[in-house]
């Protein structure tokens, strides 16, 4: 039976929205179970995910998918009219297209599963249609499907443990081939004598909220009567590092590093 305008677009919509949240969903799933940054925070980890996958997807599904499924649909219909399992196959053959493009054999095989994914929801959602049935539930179960994710994974994260000054060092100094390199890791102070520089480099850490840190590396230098000092400050909060302050004179040998 062919049905109007209006009503295919909204089950081609509604096919899009379903086989990307389904697909994505389950490729989260597939991704928090199997690495283990993933420890804490599940949940929001999980929507945080999904929304990055869905763009992706449901980008590539909606521009793409429905594109073929529309002219595959007049196909059928004018030359294999009852062979539904025919025209999904063929969906699945055009999924392939995506990884063949980036020669990527995974991405191929991604987008294979999510035609045929595809193509069977919307079958469903053709017959559905045609026998004046609601299509209601398929709208509520995925957005239950991602309530009910969310917080079945973040009531069974352990709590995260407190962001501590020392954390908040590590994560300032995380980063490699920058001047803080010579500085302490922890708070503390360390001398050295460099091409004749007395040098005095200091860490140190002052909390100014809740889990969130002034981060300082100072340096005092000294070279017969000449003597100055530098440094640069930096607020920290649970994995990010913003510079805060920058003042002072740079001393002639790092240059040479």
């Amino acid at each position: 039976m062919e049905q109007g305008i209006g009503i295919v677009i909204i089950r081609k919509l509604l096919t899009t929205f379903v086989a990307t949240i389904t697909f994505s969903g389950l490729m989260v799933y597939g991704m928090i179970f199997s690495y283990g940054e993933f420890e804490y925070n599940k949940g929001n980890s999980f929507l945080g995910w999904l929304l990055v996958y869905c763009i992706y997807v449901g980008v590539v599904i909606l521009l793409y998918g429905n594109v073929v499924s529309l002219i595959l649909d007049a196909m059928q219909r004018k030359w294999f009219l009852k062979k539904d399992w025919l025209t999904i196959l063929i969906l699945g053959a055009f999924g392939l297209v995506n990884g063949l493009f980036f020669q990527e054999s995974t991405l191929m095989w991604f987008g294979m599963v999510v035609a045929i994914l595809y193509g069977v929801i919307d079958k469903w959602l053709y017959k559905r249609q045609s026998k004046g049935k609601s299509l209601k539930m398929f709208v509520l179960i995925p957005i239950t499907f991602i309530f009910l994710s969310w917080l079945f994974l973040q009531w069974t994260s352990p709590p995260q443990p407190p962001f501590t000054k020392d954390d908040a060092i590590t994560t300032a100094t995380a980063g490699v081939g920058t001047l803080i390199d010579y500085f302490p890791k922890k708070v503390g102070l360390q001398e050295e004598t460099i091409d004749g520089y007395k040098v005095v480099r200091e860490t140190s850490v002052k909390e100014i909220g809740k889990e969130k840190y002034i981060v300082t590396f100072k340096e005092d230098w000294q070279i017969g009567n000449s003597k100055n000092a530098w440094l640069m400050s930096y607020i920290v909060k649970r994995g990010t590092s913003t510079l805060y302050e920058y003042e002072g004179v740079e001393p002639s040998y790092y240059k040479n590093k």
